[in-house]
Formats: structure tokens, sequence, C-alpha cells
């Protein structure tokens, strides 16, 4: 099937996170078309406010090779923007489900501390992926236009399902910005928020068989008034 021929919703079904990738590069006229898709993704004001740094090649494996060496190392992780809250009750349980759906795919047992930090570091390996994408904003930019980022993410991640080409979007990748500023020459004023691995996925690595539910519609959404 060919971007063509996919309807929204079939990219929508088709589309999860894919945690190994083949060896084989996407062609760049591939990717300019992905991302020229994506950069039609609506936004406040038309303030288009994503900045999107992409890794492929040698920028992809010196920026590998710098995530690996600060997640082993142990290396303090100084995100530009303020951690997440510990997730609590409903969303606190879908959380441990899906880790639990994943570790059990990968064949981790919950004591295996070993396995664990293994499959952690995975994230900073990029999961194999020939490719990387962080994404940012202006650091000045509040939670408002941190939304219409997230907006881009989306339509960019649905791009790539349409395309064939799989993905991995990874809160890991905002932990060392000062790395990704520095391979890419950005200056400070780019905060990272996020980043997306993506490639070709290898059908043959355990965690790209994990499938995960989605909550029933009346869990998060609420009609009230006549249709």
């Amino acid at each position: 099937m060919t971007a063509a021929d996919m309807s929204l919703e079939q990219a929508i079904r088709q589309r999860r996170s894919v945690r190994g990738y083949l060896d084989k590069p996407v062609p760049r006229e591939t990717l300019e078309e992905v991302f020229r898709t994506a950069q039609l993704a609506p936004s406040n004001c038309n303030i288009q406010p994503w900045r999107v740094l992409v890794a492929s090649g040698e920028v992809r494996d010196e920026i590998r090779r710098r995530m690996v060496a600060n997640a082993s190392e142990g290396r303090p992780t100084n995100p530009d923007f303020e951690q997440l809250p510990r997730f609590q009750g409903t969303y606190r349980q879908r959380q441990v489900d899906c880790a639990v759906a994943l570790y059990s795919t990968m064949g981790i047992e919950r004591d295996d501390q070993e396995g664990r930090a293994r499959a952690s570091l995975r994230n900073f390996e990029l999961f194999d992926a020939p490719h990387v994408a962080f994404i940012g904003m202006e650091r000045e930019f509040g939670v408002t236009v941190a939304l219409d980022v997230g907006i881009y993410l989306q339509t960019l991640m649905l791009a790539m399902t349409a395309h064939g080409i799989a993905s991995c979007a990874q809160g890991s990748m905002r932990y060392y910005p000062d790395d990704v500023r520095e391979v890419f020459g950005e200056p400070e004023s780019t905060a990272i928020l996020c980043g997306i691995s993506f490639g070709y996925e290898d059908p043959s690595v355990p965690a790209n068989e994990t499938r995960v539910d989605r909550a029933p519609l009346e869990e998060n959404v609420v009609f009230r008034g006549s249709s």
C-alpha cells in the first residue's frame, strides 16, 4: 500500500511504537516528502513553532554515541522543561500495563534488573533506527505553543506510517539537549521537547510484537446534548 492508497483511518490504526529497525536508511526524497506533508499541520495563527532536527548517517552515529555514553556513565539529565509529575490512579495503571506488555514480549521478568537496564539503554541506542528527529521550539514558548508542536508530532508520525516508515516517539531524547544543540549547531534558545527514532521496522525484533489496547471511549470522552 502506498501513501496515496492509505486512508487517514488506516494510518491511525496502523501507527504504533516500533522498537527495532532494519539497517536500511529511508531515501532522502521520501524523507523530504514526509516532512513536507507534516509541515501542513495546523498551529495557532499559523506560527508553525516547531523546530525539527533530523540526524542520519554519521550525524546519527555521533548522536547515538553521545546518548549511549551519557546513559551508561550515569550522567545527570538536564531536560529543557520540567519533568512530568508521577502518574497516579488509572493513569499509573495504564503505564504499568504498557510496561508489562512490553517486557513480557521481550522476555524480561519483573526482577530481572539487568534485563530492564538493557531495555532502557535501547532508547539511547535509538533502537538501531537509521534516523532520529529531535522536536523542539523556542525556549520562551509555553504550554500553549507546545500543544501546536504536539499536533505537528502526530501529523509527522501519521505521514511516516502512510509511507511505510515505522517510528517511536521518545521522551528520553530530551534528557541531554546540550549534546543535540552542539551537534546541530543550534542556539541555546532552541529547546528540545522529545525525539522520534524512525526507519523501516525489523519484524524479527521481539519488542515489535507488543500490542497494547486503548481505553473504552467513555473513559475519555463525554457527550452531552442532542446530536
